[in-house]
């Protein structure tokens, strides 16, 4: 489980907190959502997992153990995690780069693992990529790319997988297999937790959404309990309806044509 208890984060020389008293669980077992429009903390609390962003006050906990106890090692053996920005110096093999997972539960003194180590070709493999293994980081496209470092966050394991805008440059197919993947993360006990844009998607996966808003939690709770038009047009300053998806019955964000005043010749 990872707990946010009354977390504050401030950036220097910012007029107000980036993360204002948040208070959430991400529970073993299920999808976390946060989501919220750009610039509420979403990303925030993931650098502040990454032990890159100061906490002002609150703390954040891992199984009961305070991040402030956990070394960045420690850390990497009980969560895994997925910035939403990463770039490397060097291009390494796909199937290297996803064995720098391991590299917490190894001795630093020991001999890289092997591409046919069960956890990376395991990894590969959950990942979809396992035909990428072979090629350079510098030769795949923005969705493979995305798909590798999900792969390395596999490879890491441990009981919690947090990522943050998981999906960027996926197409439908891949878009949805991964969502299906955290799915079953959670199904199998980790703790999933995922900082998404995509709404409607979440709505179907995830067991509990936590939406953001200025730093604050403006809403928290199940799709439909979050999913309302009341409280996402107040949140995204948009126009929506509030549908059901025909496929799976979850709640739907069916954003609407923000028309505007009319002019007077339109009006004649």
């Amino acid at each position: 489980m990872i707990d946010f208890d009354r977390v504050v984060i401030r950036y220097p020389r910012a007029a107000v907190a980036a993360v204002n008293v948040v208070s959430f669980s991400a529970m073993r077992g299920a999808v976390t959502a946060v989501v919220g429009p750009n610039g509420s903390g979403k990303s925030t609390l993931v650098r502040a997992l990454l032990k890159l962003a100061p906490l002002a006050s609150g703390s954040i906990a891992i199984d009961g153990v305070d991040l402030a106890h956990l070394d960045r090692r420690a850390l990497a053996r009980r969560a895994a995690v997925v910035s939403q920005r990463e770039s490397l110096v060097f291009p390494l093999p796909v199937w290297e780069y996803v064995a720098l997972g391991r590299h917490p539960h190894e001795d630093p003194w020991a001999a890289a693992p092997a591409r046919t180590d069960g956890a990376i070709a395991g990894a590969l493999d959950r990942a979809g990529i396992t035909a990428l293994g072979d090629r350079t980081t510098d030769e795949l496209s923005g969705g493979e790319w995305q798909r590798v470092r999900i792969a390395r966050a596999l490879a890491q394991g441990g009981e919690a997988l947090v990522l943050d805008e998981p999906t960027t440059f996926l197409d439908i197919a891949h878009e949805m297999s991964m969502f299906e993947l955290f799915a079953q993360l959670a199904k199998d006990g980790m703790a999933v937790l995922l900082v998404s844009h995509q709404l409607n998607l979440v709505a179907r996966f995830a067991d509990t959404i936590v939406l953001l808003h200025r730093g604050r939690v403006a809403a928290a709770g199940t799709p439909a309990d979050v999913m309302r038009a009341s409280v996402l047009e107040e949140v995204y300053e948009w126009p929506l309806l509030i549908t059901r998806d025909p496929a799976v019955g979850a709640p739907a964000l069916l954003p609407l044509r923000n028309r505007g005043p009319r002019s007077p010749s339109q009006s004649s």
